[in-house]
């Protein structure tokens, strides 16, 4: 008599974004990946699967190749990937987490696609600790310094809301809040002027998959005016810890903000800072 229960959950697994790569190499599960995308940097020994996507195209037949029992993707920006893949057959799960309470949901939705809901649990229970060990550590601050977050530099683009989020967990006050709501990159788009006028006291950037550049930043017209350039107070957050809306985010993207807002000699005391 066949088993047909031999194979309760997905085996053979295909990762399109880092978020959920990293999310199974955190339960345990790696060994289950089987292709990932060509931008996936952690965890380091991810980069010996085969690569088969970039961010908005992928090598299709390599991806069926594999024989895959599921493909995770990402957002709108992948709904094309996944209803070609979906048209060659596979079964495709497209996550579209915006928020922090997002991404700690697709942690126990990914945990639960592979048999493994409690370690999830415990997984994200242990990543939401972590923020408010920074949430505590950031109320010690003297005062919450207004923050500009780019993640790219033209068109001017800001407001994504879990970088939002961790800004301010992180002990800062995004000067865009009101972006928030807004899930396109096209209606995050800023008035560079709007920015001076918002005067932040620090500018940290993210420009997505190429290096910020802090001169161009500081030659802009009319940002010679603004406290963060006043006072040299511009940062990069490599894209890759913090534009990215899955565990790195939630640990080492929040806390080098945290670390670059406490450094700046913005803090009553800086002995129980979590660093």
């Amino acid at each position: 008599m066949k088993n047909w229960g031999m194979n309760k959950f997905p085996s053979r697994i295909v990762c399109l974004t880092e978020e959920t790569t990293e999310t199974l190499y955190l339960l345990g599960q790696g060994d289950r990946i089987v292709g990932v995308s060509g931008y996936t940097v952690r965890p380091p020994e991810a980069r010996q699967k085969p690569r088969i996507s970039a961010f908005t195209s992928a090598r299709f037949d390599k991806i069926v190749a594999l024989e895959p029992d599921l493909v995770l993707a990402f957002s709108d920006l992948q709904a094309d990937l996944s209803a070609e893949l979906v048209r060659r057959g596979i079964a495709v799960l497209t996550f579209n987490q915006r928020s922090v309470a997002e991404i700690l949901q697709m942690v126990r939705m990914v945990g639960g696609l592979v048999g493994c809901q409690g370690e999830a649990e415990q997984l994200a229970d242990r990543l939401n600790e972590g923020l408010e060990q920074i949430r505590r550590s950031a109320s010690r601050f003297a005062s919450r310094p207004r923050v500009f977050f780019e993640e790219w530099d033209e068109p001017l683009i800001s407001g994504i809301r879990w970088v939002e989020e961790l800004v301010e967990i992180a002990g800062g006050v995004p000067i865009f809040p009101e972006l928030a709501g807004a899930r396109l990159a096209r209606d995050r788009i800023v008035d560079p002027l709007e920015v001076v006028r918002r005067n932040p006291e620090f500018v940290l950037a993210s420009w997505c998959g190429k290096k910020v550049q802090p001169a161009r930043i500081r030659q802009r017209p009319g940002w010679g005016a603004i406290s963060a350039i006043v006072n040299d107070r511009i940062f990069e957050v490599r894209s890759a810890y913090i534009l990215q809306p899955g565990p790195a985010a939630l640990t080492d993207g929040v806390r080098q903000i945290h670390d670059i807002l406490a450094q700046s000699h913005l803090v009553k005391s800086s002995s129980h800072l979590v660093i």
